[in-house]
């Protein structure tokens, strides 16, 4: 073995700690004959970047020295992903057995093993964990006689925790607990902890929607200091500050909300104007009046980062005597604002606009289903009933035509995706999922919301001071490569270079509409696309085709909108010097990453809610058969969604006609001998067979045709034994037909 070989060697071991080169020729046990050559192969070894002296002139191997820094994402597998913390870099792929001691979510150093190339991804190794994402974890507790243990509901988390006798805390066998971490495990062993709450028994009534929300940490309730401040505040407005401020009480003005909607944050009002020319008024509930910067409510927010919508509760940001008080634009009260007016021509371009503190009073509630109906159904009743609001709205819908014309013809992706509401009962069981329908009224306060953002982000973005703004960065280009290969071998062709633009995407989401792979190549493109987050930087908003974007309208439920109030306000005020700006840099910085970092929770935690009362919808439904599309190919099957927008899986075990083969660049599986393809887009009638309630996971079979007819009547009486007694004498049909 060379000197180079053996000095790598040696580094390499895990117990190595970085020494200097005398140290090391007496590991070596190399004389002073022969120290200028370990010298030489040492320097030779720093400038080819194998190596690296720190400043006291200790050698150690250059990627250990200076690890790579990022968030471990673990898959339950066992292996992960650390996400770098420089976001231009690529993900580093870890292996099971280079995990260490390191848990999902941790902030880890990882040592570089292979760089990215090839087509291979980069390979690191974790050498230490930073800074532990989580203390505590919630799980379901099982007892032995002499301990107990956690298995985490978290499946990123694959090491149960193991729990003494003296701190399982009257936790039982079935109970769904709390636990924190009072020893973090080592490589191989497992972490230890202590029960700090019994959440209740798996399978009780509203556990399991509780359960996923202790599991992401979400504050249920508000600390008492913070309700005591809540309460605290004067509902009456004192007449200084009506006086103060622009009064707009005599403006025609509603909200559209959804009807089950109790935090109304935003107003609109319009006026037709010479030269046609609209005045479109949008007033959203000055939430900072109240909220000040520091005070309780502030501070509480901003933990939060944002309100949570599950599928039969809302967490908040803001107790409830702000979200659906004082800080409501309910009707016929006088509530205060900031208001942004804006006149807009006939293309749809702000060629004015005005901020301001106001006062205003709201003339009706309205919903977004009477919106639709005045102005798509003519409801009588409801044309009676708000005669004189009928023309608004009638100008509300052309101006909003207006403005998604201006949208689409800049560019920007319209990705429209079937939505859908899940109905519970009164025992939090599902028993309906229906389709969420996108009508006129909800596009009217889409198109206001996204010209207003828009027009305040410029704004504020000339007047150069700290800001929060909503940036979309750029697609990964290797990602739309790949995505730009799918749609060619659809039969698309697309035309874009090295720059890609918002255009050259809004055009294939044109050429699909209506056809019957618009749900797949929408979807494909999709998750080709970055993820918007909030920054203090104004770097644009890709799918928006936006220059200028930033989130204004909802400060009741959004912190970013509610520290954006608060510059704003002192702004208009000039409050706002060289001190000052310096303090803003590092206030809307945290509020960013903290806001951004808070939606992913949300955003995880609706998403599971959402899945588990899927799954336990269609437990009710094994047996029956549906028409479905295929949603997503891999190697070990397809995912099919239902019209209603549940998903499940075919495991590519299922598919007994054949041995499929996965073909990634068409994204389809192709039979061995059959040459039949199962491909994305493709309209499949499946089964369900089975759903996992613990995974959250929905099995299906697909149905081949010839079944169809026999299996679609027993599946009506929901009869799953008859199902199979009648694939079975088919399937020996089958058989003796071929031996005839």
């Amino acid at each position: 073995m060379g000197l180079r070989e053996a000095i790598l060697n040696l580094m390499k071991k895990p117990a190595y700690e970085p020494v200097d080169v005398i140290k090391l020729a007496e590991m070596f046990g190399i004389d002073k004959s022969e120290y200028k050559t370990l010298k030489k192969a040492i320097n030779g070894m720093i400038k080819e970047g194998l190596l690296s002296r720190d400043e006291k002139d200790k050698i150690g191997l250059a990627s250990r020295m200076h690890p790579v820094t990022g968030t471990l994402q673990v898959h339950q597998k066992g292996f992960g992903f650390v996400i770098r913390d420089d976001e231009n870099e690529k993900d580093i792929f870890i292996p099971k057995n280079f995990m260490g001691d390191a848990l999902n979510g941790d902030r880890v150093s990882v040592e570089i093993l292979r760089e990215d190339r090839g087509g291979r991804k980069c390979e690191g190794r974790i050498i230490a964990v930073i800074e532990r994402k989580n203390t505590v974890f919630v799980g379901f507790y099982e007892d032995s006689k002499n301990f107990g243990f956690v298995i985490p509901d978290d499946k990123r988390m694959i090491k149960d925790i193991f729990i003494s006798k003296k701190d399982k805390h009257g936790a039982t066998t079935g109970d769904i607990v709390k636990v924190e971490i009072t020893k973090w495990p080592t490589e191989n062993g497992k972490p230890e902890g202590k029960v700090i709450e019994v959440i209740g028994k798996k399978g009780d009534i509203g556990v399991d929607i509780l359960t996923i929300i202790k599991k992401y940490g979400i504050p249920e309730e508000f600390p008492a200091k913070v309700l005591d401040f809540a309460e605290s505040i004067e509902e009456e407005i004192p007449q200084w500050e009506i006086d103060r401020r622009t009064d707009l009480r005599d403006l025609r003005m509603v909200t559209i909300d959804g009807e089950d909607a109790k935090d109304l944050d935003d107003a609109v009002s319009i006026e037709r104007l010479d030269n046609g020319l609209y005045r479109l008024g949008v007033h959203i509930a000055d939430v900072t009046h109240y909220v000040r910067e520091n005070n309780p409510l502030d501070k509480e927010a901003l933990k939060r980062g944002t309100s949570v919508y599950l599928v039969d509760r809302v967490v908040p940001m803001l107790p409830k005597k702000l979200s659906n008080g004082i800080c409501s634009l309910n009707p016929q009260v006088d509530r205060l604002a900031l208001t942004c007016l804006m006149t807009i021509n006939k293309s749809g371009n702000v060629i004015d606009h005005e901020i301001h503190e106001s006062v205003i009073k709201t003339n009706e509630r309205m919903t977004y289903t009477d919106v639709t109906k005045i102005l798509v159904e003519h409801d009588e009743e409801l044309l009676k009933r708000y005669d004189y609001l009928i023309d608004d709205f009638k100008a509300m819908e052309e101006l909003c035509k207006i403005l998604n014309k201006r949208r689409m013809d800049r560019g920007a992706i319209d990705f429209d995706f079937a939505e859908s509401k899940i109905i519970l009962d009164e025992n939090g069981k599902p028993i309906d999922i229906k389709p969420y329908e996108r009508g006129i009224a909800n596009r009217i306060i889409e198109e206001f919301m996204l010209i207003c953002n828009e027009t305040i982000a410029e704004h504020f973005h000339w007047l150069n001071i700290p800001f929060v703004y909503r940036i979309h960065e750029e697609p990964d280009m290797e990602k739309l490569e790949k995505f730009k290969e799918f749609i060619y071998n659809l039969g698309y062709k697309v035309k874009w270079g090295q720059e890609i633009r918002p255009k050259n995407l809004a055009e294939v989401i044109d050429m699909v509409k209506g056809k019957e792979e618009e749900t797949v190549v929408s979807t494909l493109l999709l998750r080709s696309m970055m993820q918007a987050r909030y920054s203090p930087h104004n770097d644009g908003h890709f799918g928006l085709a936006a220059e200028y974007y930033s989130h204004f309208t909802s400060p009741i439920r959004r912190y970013p909108d509610l520290q954006i109030h608060r510059i704003i306000k002192e702004q208009i005020n000039g409050k706002i010097d060289s001190k000052r700006e310096k303090a803003l840099a590092t206030i809307v910085d945290t509020a960013s990453k903290q806001a951004s970092d808070m939606e992913r929770v949300a955003q995880e935690a609706e998403r599971e809610v959402d899945d588990l009362k899927k799954a336990e919808y269609m437990e009710d439904r094994i047996g029956e058969i549906f028409d479905g599309i295929i949603s997503s190919v891999t190697s070990f099957g397809v995912f099919v969604e239902l019209p209603n927008t549940v998903e499940g899986l075919v495991h590519i075990t299922e598919l007994r006609d054949d041995y499929y083969i996965y073909d990634e660049v068409r994204l389809s599986l192709v039979g061995e001998r059959t040459k039949k393809i199962y491909k994305l887009g493709d309209k499949v009638k499946v089964i369900c067979t089975r759903v996992d309630l613990d995974n959250k996971d929905i099995y299906f079979e697909i149905v081949e045709d010839k079944y169809s007819k026999e299996e679609r009547e027993l599946a009506e009486r929901k009869s799953k034994e008859q199902i199979e007694r009648l694939r079975k004498e088919l399937e020996e049909s089958d058989l003796e037909n071929s031996q005839i």
